[in-house]
Formats: structure tokens, C-alpha cells, sequence
């Protein structure tokens, strides 16, 4: 007998990184949507000085969207606090189905103008936090029914162009994406996907403020990669593993090709995001 295709994150338990704003709160308020669990894990307990967010007006954001949240103040270069929160969630929600590991950390920036603090900064968030969340989640996404581990990173790409302007920022979202490579053959026997997913264009978060002369308008609203990663979240985990996916082609798999609604600015030009080429 074959069975229907899952179509719901409903009752499912995510443990989404950096969900108190951009790309990880879009991708919580979509899963919100289907009536899902969240565990909103950022550092951001309080407002920031320049940026929009906490853990709880995200967790408030999902349960207004229809969903579950427990907020976790967690510095995910930490170990420790992420086994403490990974166990939290799974008490508060009976286990743990899928991991986002979105948070990243970012510098534009060449090789003399990057200090240690920020190189350490980046592959501590990026490399360091992304393989640790995962390893935390582990034990219950062996459990899981349909167990998927989803990374915010970019498809391997050994083009110099990439490296030669931030050596280390590509070096260290490389890592994440090295993660999912390793990861897909790693746990294909338990049946637990990993997959990577990054936009086609610039999406209009804060971290768009680090790319010199890239304003909002240049780029789409997170929705669209929330979009694209609910459509991947929903599949057959021991059938979909392994994939480096862009937001659009996921889109385009759904039937979606008209892509104007998510535009910050309709009608203006729109950039390719790095790493593709």
C-alpha cells in the first residue's frame, strides 16, 4: 500500500536556530501555520539596540500563527546550554522532529580586515553551532517518524570568486554545508534527511546590511525561503536527503512559478545571492 504524501507539519516539533528574526521567524511562522510545536533558539532575550526581535515576541508571533513555542535563550556556540535546551524541548513537546540550523554569523570582509574575534565568531556560530545542534537533537530525531535536519547554506561551490573577497565567511558557511554533506550518508540508515537550502536572490533581512550598497529592495521577504522549506520539511525524509536546494526550484517542484508576491519592492531588479554562480 502506498502511503499519502504528508502535506502538514502539524504536531511535529521543530528546533529551529536563530528564530527570533529573519529567516528563522519566517520559517517558525510557517510551520506555526500547520499547528506545529517550536523551540525559538537565539541569544536574544532582549531588545536589541538596532535589530528587530526577541525569543519572545517570536514565541509569541507563533502562537498567535497557530502554533506551540517555548522561547530558549541559548548561545548555540555552547554546548552545554544546547543539550540543556535540545532536552527542554523534547520534555515540553514528547521529542524532537526536525532541526533548522539557521543561525550564522557574517563578515564581508578580506583577510587583513577580519579580526580573530570575528573569524572565531563565525566558525563558532556557523561550523561550531550548526554540527552542535544537530548532535544535541540527535537522540530524538532517531525516534522521529519523519526526522529532517535543514541547514541554512549554499551548495559546495570551489569557484575562487567565492573566497577571494572573505576568506572566512565562505570558508565557514562552506562548513554548514560540508555538515549536510556528511550527514546525508551519515544517518541515511536512520532514516534522518539532511538537506541544505539557499536563496536563488538577496533576501531583505539584517544581514543584508552587511553587503555594501544592498538595500531591501534588491532582495525577496524571507518568506520565500520559508516557503521552500516547509515544501522540503513535509517530504519523505528517507527518500529526500542529501540535496543542496535552491529556493526557487523547490518552489517550482510545488507548482509555484509566479515568484512577484514575495518581492520586497515589486518590480525591481533583483541579486543574486553569493555562492552562485
Amino acid at each position: 500500500m502506498t502511503s499519502l504524501p504528508i502535506t502538514s507539519l502539524r504536531g511535529k516539533t521543530l528546533f529551529v536556530t536563530g528564530a527570533s528574526r529573519g529567516i528563522g521567524l519566517a520559517i517558525a511562522l510557517r510551520a506555526a501555520r500547520d499547528g506545529a510545536n517550536l523551540a525559538i533558539v537565539a541569544k536574544t532575550d532582549a531588545p536589541h539596540p538596532r535589530l528587530p526581535g526577541t525569543i519572545h515576541t517570536a514565541a509569541e508571533a507563533v502562537e498567535a500563527a497557530g502554533g506551540r513555542a517555548l522561547a530558549l535563550k541559548v548561545d548555540i556556540r555552547d554546548e552545554i546550554q544546547l543539550a540543556e535546551a535540545a532536552a527542554q524541548a523534547a520534555e515540553t513537546f514528547g521529542g524532537i522532529d526536525i532541526v533548522v540550523n539557521n543561525a550564522s554569523a557574517i563578515s564581508l570582509t578580506g583577510t587583513a580586515e577580519t579580526p580573530m574575534k570575528r573569524f572565531d565568531l563565525m566558525f563558532g556560530v556557523n561550523v561550531r553551532g550548526t554540527f552542535a545542534a544537530t548532535q544535541a537533537c540527535l537522540p530524538w530525531l532517531r525516534k522521529a517518524a519523519n526526522p529532517h535536519i535543514l541547514a541554512l547554506a549554499p551548495p559546495p561551490n570551489l569557484n575562487p570568486r567565492w573566497f577571494k573577497d572573505h576568506v572566512a565567511y565562505t570558508i565557514a558557511k562552506y562548513g554548514m554545508s560540508l555538515c549536510v554533506l556528511g550527514w546525508a550518508e551519515e544517518f541515511r540508515e536512520d532514516g534522518i534527511a539532511a538537506n541544505a537550502l539557499w536563496p536563488r536572490t538577496l533576501i531583505a533581512t539584517a544581514a543584508l546590511q552587511m553587503i555594501p550598497g544592498a538595500g531591501p529592495e534588491l532582495g525577496r521577504r524571507p518568506e520565500i525561503v520559508a516557503d521552500a522549506a516547509h515544501a522540503i520539511l513535509v517530504r519523505d525524509s528517507r527518500q529526500c536527503t542529501g540535496n543542496f536546494f535552491l529556493d526557487e526550484d523547490v518552489l517550482a517542484e510545488s507548482g509555484v512559478t509566479d515568484l512577484s508576491g514575495y518581492a520586497y519592492a515589486p518590480g525591481a531588479r533583483l541579486v543574486p545571492d553569493i555562492f552562485l554562480d
